[in-house]
């Protein structure tokens, strides 16, 4: 078998429900929101200043679509003023290995991808200068 051949015994489906989901958890806010929050819980003016480029809006947004996903906690610290920090859940937790192996299989094959985009690129542009 070639890297397109697929047993159908392996075939798997990507449904709705699990594209939703998928958008959700790994998109550029949450990978570096996760990346942070692995290491330690924040707050989050800490989140704010360790993800400089996100804004307050994005990064509210994504922290309600990981808590609501279970990948995330938001607890209200006992503090004057109240504070909140936001943690990693056990269901957060789990997701380190997949995400750490699409990485690296990233940069693997980064030089490939790198390759195979200048050669799009490339027809790409000829194109346009028939037109």
């Amino acid at each position: 078998m070639d890297d397109t051949d697929q047993d159908p015994a392996d075939a798997f489906e990507i449904s709705a429900p699990h594209r939703a989901l998928l958008d959700q958890v790994l998109d550029k806010w949450s990978l570096e929101v996760l990346n942070e929050l692995c290491e330690r819980p924040a707050r989050f003016s800490e989140l704010r200043r360790a993800i400089p480029s996100v804004t307050q809006k994005s990064l509210t947004a994504t922290l309600r679509r990981l808590e609501r996903n279970g990948i995330v906690t938001r607890v209200v610290l006992d503090t004057r003023p109240v504070a909140v920090e936001y943690r990693i859940t056990a269901l957060g937790k789990t997701l380190r290995p997949p995400v750490d192996v699409l990485l690296e299989w990233a940069a693997r094959h980064m030089p490939r991808i790198e390759e195979a985009r200048r050669g799009f690129d490339d027809e790409e542009a000829d194109r346009s200068h028939l037109r």
